[in-house]
């Protein structure tokens, strides 16, 4: 079984997107579902599919602006209640 590199980064890109969502941390599976979504922006301009770029860089700025504009308190309400 041979690979080449545009299958490489797209397998990449689907690990890291399906690996956000283990995280209970929220900041955290932002983050690395960002690393995947820019994986996926790099598999879409490899392959020349303008709907895969779109796409992942619209969720990357919903990333963002939750990571750094919004930066709301995401810890779960009853540990904020027991502090």
């Amino acid at each position: 079984m041979e690979f080449n590199l545009t299958e490489i980064i797209g397998y990449l890109a689907s690990l890291f997107v399906l690996l956000s969502f283990f995280n209970k941390n929220l900041r955290k599976l932002r983050i690395v579902n960002s690393i995947g979504c820019g994986f996926f922006v790099a598999y879409g301009f490899m392959l020349g599919s303008i709907p895969v770029i779109v796409t992942n860089v619209a969720i990357l700025g919903v990333n963002a602006y939750y990571l750094f504009v919004k930066k709301e308190d995401i810890r779960p309400k009853e540990e904020l209640e027991n502090k």
